[in-house]
């Protein structure tokens, strides 16, 4: 009997290609948009959110291919499970990563369930990363084959269960092949530009969002050693390590500041000189917390490789387990700007394989 696959399509080129690739392959699939969003609370006045335009390039792709195509609506759970995450982070002065918490809770969290209890038993998507089939039936994930466009970082904060649900077509190629595709079957959107910031925000600063859900409270902006240069609207505007918007100029020997510290015992953004041995922006170790395994938990200390952030390189670092979900890492070489509630990608020792993620403390 042939498994049926719901593909979630975001109205972009990849996910387009991946239904049209499990279509070709006969595969018994149908294609869905998940709604999340919609402009309310005056967030229109910046600009409209995209979703009006995916729904229509999802549509047009579904029908081009010949897929049935479904809108699925899931406002009120994104907006617990994600933006209220996403709000609350920035309020507790966190770097919350909305991205990797929406495959987590919606895409492979309610999407799936919603596909699974209409008669799927799997949910495909168009994220550039693959996985593995272990002999004892487990999957790993593994980084896709484009360095450029590898999405698994996104996606380490998944289950086992959840990864054995997922399909991803598009996983082992190119993103010059995924166009070339997209342009031999004459796909609508086969030159629609790939979408950046968070998933729901579209062309809306974040800033501009979190204005509208916390209260600006103005404070000093300080030197390392207390000198007062300006005021901030609010420490949840700022995340360590940033540069530009910080709204002080470099000084005249043109070295730029950057975000050290928030005091929020006295409402203090503190910045200092952006050089390697500027105390506070460069770590050598760091604690992660509420740790995800996606198979098997590293139980003992031992070496792995770490992707500090989203873009960053792989790192080598040393792991020491804790216990109750928690672990110190120590990297082989000092990390920028490492903010709580930012993601740490794990990866084991053959670089490709992601064994799971953790939030830094």
């Amino acid at each position: 009997m042939t498994e049926k696959i719901m593909v979630a399509l975001s109205g972009g080129v990849d996910s387009a290609v991946a239904m049209t690739l499990l279509k070709q392959q006969g595969c018994d699939i149908s294609a869905a948009y998940m709604k999340t969003w919609m402009n309310e609370e005056g967030i229109d006045v910046f600009g409209d959110c995209p979703w009006h335009q995916d729904i229509l390039d999802c549509k047009a792709c579904a029908e081009h291919v010949g897929v049935e195509f479904q809108v699925v609506d899931f406002i009120k759970e994104y907006r617990e499970q994600i933006v209220e995450y996403l709000v609350e982070g920035y309020r507790l002065g966190r770097t919350p990563n909305p991205d990797v918490m929406c495959n987590r809770k919606m895409k492979f969290g309610k999407f799936l369930d919603y596909a699974k209890s209409h008669g799927f038993s799997k949910v495909a998507t168009g994220h550039y990363c693959d996985m593995r089939e272990n002999s004892d039936g487990t999957r790993d994930l593994i980084m896709g084959a484009d360095p450029g466009k590898d999405q698994s970082y996104f996606l380490c904060m998944i289950t086992q269960e959840q990864l054995k649900s997922a399909v991803f077509p598009i996983g082992s190629l190119l993103k010059s092949q995924v166009r070339e595709i997209a342009r031999m079957n004459s796909l609508p959107n086969s030159e629609k530009k790939d979408s950046q910031g968070i998933c729901f925000l579209g062309k809306i600063k974040i800033q501009d969002f979190l204005r509208h859900h916390i209260p600006e409270k103005p404070g000093d902006i300080v030197t390392a050693q207390g000198k007062k240069l300006g005021t901030h609207k609010g420490l949840h505007n700022y995340t360590l390590g940033q540069r530009k918007g910080i709204g002080i100029p470099s000084n005249t020997d043109k070295k730029s500041f950057v975000v050290v510290a928030k005091n929020f015992d006295t409402n203090e953004l503190v910045i200092d000189f952006d050089t390697p041995s500027t105390p506070h922006l460069y770590s050598k170790t760091a604690e992660l917390a509420e740790i995800n395994w996606i198979n098997r938990p590293i139980l003992e200390p031992r070496k792995i490789f770490a992707r500090v952030r989203y873009r960053d390189p792989l790192v080598e670092a040393f792991f020491i387990p804790l216990g109750s979900g928690r672990a110190e890492v120590e990297f082989a070489s000092p990390q920028r700007a490492i903010a709580p509630g930012q993601v740490m990608a794990i990866h084991d020792t053959d670089r490709t394989t992601v064994l799971g993620g953790g939030f830094y403390r």
